[in-house]
């Protein structure tokens, strides 16, 4: 009976195959699969119920439809070693390839480089912000490497995820080790848990925003539902007071009376009774959500994204005019127009030379005559 079995490759890449035989692989053992027009060398990563699991949900996953290429056969001790040769190989062809990015003026970064098993096809990873015209150098690097050469253009999380490393929680990347898929972080889901807007306290090695920002945002935004806003002014036994901040992990409120009198700091629910006592509406609005939150069932991580990622240290500078013009030297100063001194103002001029509806203006001209009158003038 045939298996669906998940074949890992070099940069946590990872396809679905079908095992012809009856007894599956084991799990990482190293076999030898159908690639573009030849053979690659990978190892097993999930077979049977596994693999049909992740098939469904993964972004390589196969979703139902068969899997167009097998696995050939178990993988020899001498083509594994034959494999690590291969694999040690792959950074000098990154770098012959930067070389020539170089000699051609191309903006891109060459990330990765990686050989197929039977070296009948080279795939090389880059980085470029804008597209990039790199047809010059597939014919340089064909010709250099005697080999199929294919040029693909991942993104910086990509990248990250391909390299791998550990982040500044001492831990695996995520998008390297779990993580299914990358999806964008917005600078939102910092906002909405007080975090610094610091990009380098905020940011993972790839630039972009930590992946693990998204994964307690759905408790904040729960919890904050039964929390006043910060700096409204709500009814307490003591007047009217302006909330200050909320501890949503200790459950604890701050406010402020309005006319800047004392500071205190008192329990959520307290402050819902003294609220609810004083008369104030939202009392009952917040005690409401304060049981939905309770109530409500544990469900996937959702974060409302925008269409691309937005990232606090990529904001775009739009330069004015002024801020365009060259700026003055150091050595030179400024001095500022003197008191009393009239600026001249300068005029936008027209298509005409800004001669428009003056007087004796040139003839032919649309608000003058023929002969340099103007219609309708004395």
């Amino acid at each position: 009976m045939p298996h669906l079995v998940e074949i890992a490759f070099k940069g946590n890449r990872k396809e679905f195959f079908l095992w012809e035989s009856d007894e599956p692989p084991a799990h990482r053992a190293p076999v030898v699969v159908d690639a573009d027009r030849g053979e690659d060398l990978g190892h097993v990563h999930a077979v049977g119920a596994e693999a049909e699991q992740r098939s469904a949900k993964v972004p390589h996953g196969l979703f139902g439809a068969p899997p167009a290429r097998v696995v050939r056969r178990l993988a020899s001790s001498e083509e594994v070693r034959r494999h690590t040769e291969i694999r040690a190989s792959d950074d000098d062809a990154r770098r012959k390839a930067m070389d020539r990015v170089r000699a051609n003026a191309l903006v891109m970064k060459v990330t990765d480089a990686e050989w197929q098993w039977d070296r009948k096809k080279l795939t090389f990873y880059f980085t470029a912000e804008k597209r990039v015209d790199f047809r010059t150098l597939v014919r340089e690097l064909a010709s250099m490497f005697r080999t199929r050469i294919e040029l693909k253009q991942i993104g910086v999380r990509d990248e990250a995820k391909r390299l791998d490393g550990i982040g500044r929680c001492g831990r695996q990347y995520c998008s390297a080790s779990w993580l299914p898929e990358l999806r964008p972080v917005n600078l939102g889901v910092a906002k909405d848990q007080r975090l610094s807007l610091n990009p380098s306290q905020i940011s993972g090695a790839c630039g972009r925003l930590m992946c693990c920002l998204r994964y307690e945002h759905e408790f904040y935004v729960h919890s904050r539902r039964k929390y006043p806003k910060e700096g409204k002014s709500v009814l307490t036994a003591r007047g009217e007071e302006k909330v200050v901040a909320n501890d949503i992990f200790r459950e604890r409120v701050t406010v402020r009376a309005v006319d800047g009198g004392d500071v205190r700091t008192i329990a959520l629910s307290d402050l819902l009774g003294e609220m609810s006592a004083a008369g104030d509406l939202l009392a009952a609005t917040l005690a409401a959500a304060a049981r939905e939150t309770v109530a409500a069932p544990s469900r996937p991580i959702e974060v409302e994204e925008s269409e691309g990622e937005v990232f606090a240290e990529e904001a775009p500078v739009v330069p004015t005019r002024r801020e365009s013009r060259p700026a003055a030297k150091a050595d030179k100063d400024v001095d500022a127009p003197a008191p009393g001194s009239e600026r001249r103002v300068q005029r936008r001029r027209g298509r005409r030379g800004g001669r428009r509806n003056r007087p004796g203006g040139a003839p032919g001209d649309a608000n003058t005559g023929g002969d340099g009158s103007v219609p309708g003038g004395a």
